[in-house]
């Protein structure tokens, strides 16, 4: 019988009182079995959400796109990224696009405005409306298109289930996640399928592609491209700057999944009401209780003129 029952993972505290708090789950496994949870879950399935981009991307090395297209490493990086569309991620896109012989407006993710900040104000103060290269996912997108240049696949259907690529990406990432049986699948955010599985087998996905030398191109993109997986105040970036063994992918709808390249041990952070902030604060304080790494946060509650009047609390 499936269990979904998250428990308190942050508060934030004002005065004394509780004003605000975030449910969620925490696990740490191994390849053989879970090490350490907080909140349970009991096999519920959640879906993978953009956590998913890394194992899609192992298709890039199965069928030797990088080598075909002579990509360089921060290419592979794009192709794996939830990027906030910040001009170094656009030059990659373009290079890409360019090298497999394409242009973006086939490419199906849509366009929103980039998740940078100052990326966002830039295009306002120059009068200019976002591409679909700002979508933070269009590395992603690039790198199925590529795929289909190659097996001369139909480049307009690229998104649907029953295409070619979509069947092979389902099956590598159920073969890498070590899934038994189907669970639910959907569209995700940017048009592609994306699979839902319990916590566990993210983890156990996460380990068998970065943690094998088959897939040592992605892992070393993580580790020598933080900002291009991520960029400016990504969780994901931060985490893997501030180690020289750690690989972090967030993904929408308050996931993200930590592994140590050290002790080939995997981290999983799921936040119910997919709260960033509060996935971010989680992520840091497991970290940090862990001993993989110390990043610095600010943990004070402050009015518009810096007064600090409470805190935010992980319950870890």
């Amino acid at each position: 019988m499936m269990i979904n029952s998250p428990d308190t993972l942050v508060k934030c505290v004002r005065n004394g009182l509780v004003e605000e708090q975030h449910f969620g789950y925490v696990m740490v496994l191994n390849r053989v079995h879970v090490i350490d949870r907080v909140g349970e879950c009991g096999g519920y399935p959640f879906y993978m959400r953009y956590c998913a981009k890394p194992l899609q991307a192992a298709l890039m090395i199965d069928f030797g796109m990088d080598e075909a297209f002579d990509m360089t490493e921060e290419e592979i990086a794009l192709c794996c990224a939830s990027h906030a569309g910040e001009q170094c991620h656009l030059h990659i896109a373009r290079g890409l696009l360019k090298k497999i012989g394409i242009d973006e407006s086939m490419l199906k993710c849509g366009v929103h405005m980039p998740l940078s900040p100052v990326e966002r104000e830039r295009l306002l103060l120059d009068d200019e409306e976002p591409s679909v290269l700002h979508n933070c996912c269009s590395g992603k997108h690039i790198m199925m298109l590529g795929l289909c240049v190659m097996h001369n696949w139909d480049t307009a259907t690229y998104d649907e289930p029953d295409h070619p690529l979509q069947k092979l990406i389902k099956e590598r990432i159920y073969e890498l996640c070590e899934l038994k049986k189907e669970y639910p699948s959907t569209k995700d955010g940017c048009g592609v399928p994306i699979y839902s599985m319990p916590l566990e087998n993210m983890g156990k996905g996460y380990l068998n592609l970065f943690c094998s030398e088959e897939y040592v191109k992605i892992r070393n993109a993580f580790l020598h491209q933080p900002y291009l997986i991520g960029g400016e105040n990504s969780t994901d970036t931060k985490v893997i700057e501030n180690s020289d063994h750690l690989v972090a992918k967030v993904g929408v709808g308050g996931l993200c999944v930590v592994v140590n390249l050290e002790n080939e041990e995997c981290l999983i952070v799921k936040i119910s009401d997919c709260d960033e902030r509060a996935r971010e604060f989680v992520v840091v304080d497991s970290l940090k209780n862990m001993h993989w790494a110390d990043i610095q946060m600010d943990y004070s509650i402050k009015t518009h003129t810096g007064d600090v009047v409470g805190e935010i609390v992980t319950t870890l």
